[in-house]
């Protein structure tokens, strides 16, 4: 399906991997991993064709179809989003397409044998079932069948990147390759996302930092570290132990070597002026300058440092809500929801999916106006936000890592911006990048920073981790722990909110459940657990059916 022979890749004085040798075969699902600005990426784009490496090639049969997840939603605003994943197909789109307008034409003149071709076609292609497996495919990715006919236009940024990942999904390619198709979507559609991948009879490679994904996904590893790009058999948490024994194998092979030469060198010093131990003496000197032990190499894999500070205390009572309520039509997100936060509260916001999680942190922020009820932020109660679609709190898009950053901290000289970047891992040559061409990652990274910057004394944060490789948020973590200002957050990644949560509040259909405790705490004594995959489809599937049982009865 694929050939990869003596790749490299070099961009100006940085090599992110060199002397790459795969062979991807039909069957394969392969996880790409690595740091943030390892060449993940990079390597993907080189293996669709939309990149050229410095050197060597890549080889794909010539009628291999190829699906690559578009990012340019912009083209399709005014296309109805059923239509927009129907496009994805484009040899059958374009057939049904050209066989409408021959229709429509046909008072003119009908050209039969061109109708009868592309008939062929759209048989050929399954065409008449096309919509049925585009509607399909939004309902698993959690776009909902009332805006299948609307504008893409309608959606927020997150839901349109979910069209176009269904476009993807629905191009039937031979080779299919996706970037982060996680990052946008909740517990429910990574669930369904997995199973439709697991029945991908083509060859899969995906880019992801979500470790349960890739262990429910993958058939074999690609580790971009070290400057090279090394192929594991199984899933991620197989690769993770193979890569530990080798780097351990490896460690003690040069500990063997080292001693090898120690007790060489301690024969030489002693013996060397003896003359019945001069001969051996000399033959050892010799053995020793042979021997050549070639250091480890340093790993692409490095620790941001997040350094979250509150600049003065606030009052004791930092956030009042009061009936917060919000709707969207006829679909109610958030009904009668009230609580208090107070200074040093470490809040996480959970709930099932579409219960207005994101929403409420929109309100609280002022992004949003609810439609009934009233909150208000308490003395000295400053908010630091990180909006899940983060890219749009960097914009404009064409202005430089090093003017975004400056902007959050215009006194402060040159130097200090310098450190506040390397910091988060943005070394003086990424200084000069546009913001536009930064990877999620180090978009996210780029936020905390200027967050970090105005020292709020409130963190209100939606889906941190997303973006994030595995050092990024095993280093948030670190510094949110550190922070002595109050939190507020929604994620879906139990480790991070274990770590953190000293307090919980569960949104549900009825109002709010307030629990003061760890997430385990409150998992102890419930039953219903929304961080974990097999609950929430369950559940899901459970409200379908009641959903259904009334539309029957109402029906009766």
């Amino acid at each position: 399906m694929l050939t990869v022979t003596d790749l490299s890749m070099e961009y100006g004085a940085q090599s992110l991997f060199h002397d790459v040798n795969l062979q991807l075969d039909r069957g394969n699902r392969v996880g790409i991993v690595g740091a943030n600005g390892s060449g993940k990426s990079s390597l993907l784009r080189v293996l669709c064709g939309q990149e050229t490496a410095t050197q060597g090639e890549v080889v794909r049969p010539r009628a291999a179809r190829v699906g690559m997840l578009s990012q340019d939603h912009f083209i399709y605003e005014e296309v109805p989003i059923l239509e927009v994943v129907m496009m994805g197909n484009s040899i059958l789109w374009d057939a049904m397409v050209e066989k409408e307008a021959l229709l429509a034409e046909a008072h003119e003149s009908f050209d039969d044998e061109r109708y009868g071709r592309l008939e062929d076609i759209v048989m050929a292609h399954d065409g008449y079932g096309l919509e049925a497996r585009a509607g399909a495919i939004l309902e698993g990715l959690g776009v909902p069948t009332e805006v299948h006919r609307e504008p893409l236009r309608v959606l927020s940024g997150g839901f349109k990147l979910r069209v176009l990942l269904g476009q993807t999904l629905a191009s039937e390619p031979d080779l299919l390759l996706l970037d982060e198709p996680t990052n946008h979507l909740d517990i429910l559609a990574i669930r369904w996302l997995e199973q439709f991948l697991l029945q991908f009879r083509g060859c899969l490679v995906v880019v992801s930092h979500d470790h349960r994904f890739l262990d429910a996904v993958c058939t074999h590893v690609l580790d971009v570290d070290y400057e090279r790009v090394v192929a594991y058999k199984g899933n991620y948490t197989a690769f993770l132990a193979q890569k530990v024994a080798e780097r351990e194998r490896r460690e003690g092979e040069i500990k063997k070597r080292e001693k090898e030469i120690a007790d060489h060198r301690a024969f030489i010093t002693r013996f060397k002026a003896k003359a019945t131990k001069a001969r051996q003496a000399n033959s050892r000197q010799k053995r020793v300058e042979k021997l050549v032990i070639d250091p480890l190499p340093v790993s692409s894999r490095r620790y941001p440092n997040f350094r979250f500070k509150a600049r003065r205390p606030s009052g004791r009572k930092v956030l009042e809500v009061k009936g917060l309520s919000k709707a969207y039509d006829d679909n109610i997100v958030l009904l009668d929801v009230g609580f208090e936060v107070e200074r040093g509260d470490r809040l996480a916001i959970i709930g099932p999916n579409g219960i207005g999680k994101s929403t409420l942190l929109k309100i609280l922020v002022g992004e949003l106006a609810a439609d009934d009820g009233a909150h208000e932020w308490g003395y000295e109660a400053d908010f630091g936000y990180f909006p899940q679609d983060h890219r749009d709190a960097l914009e404009p898009m064409d202005q430089t890592v090093m003017e975004c950053m400056w902007k959050s901290v215009p006194t402060d000289g040159r130097g200090a911006v310098l450190g506040r970047l390397a910091q988060v891992l943005f070394d003086r040559d990424d200084t000069d990048k546009k913001v536009c061409n930064l990877s999620g990652g180090e978009g996210a990274r780029l936020l905390f920073a200027r967050i970090a910057a105005v020292q709020p004394t409130v963190l209100v944060l939606d889906e941190p981790t997303n973006h994030l490789d595995l050092e990024g948020i095993e280093a948030l973590a670190e510094g949110l722990q550190a922070y002595d200002g109050t939190l507020l957050f929604v994620s879906h990644d139990r480790w991070f909110v274990e770590r953190l949560a000293t307090r919980v509040l569960e949104l549900r259909l009825d109002g709010v459940e307030d629990f003061r405790g760890s997430y385990s705490d409150l998992l102890a004594r419930s039953a219903t657990d929304h961080l974990d995959a097999d609950q929430v489809v369950a559940q899901a599937q459970a409200e379908k059916r009641k959903k259904k049982k009334k539309k029957k009865k109402s029906r009766s």
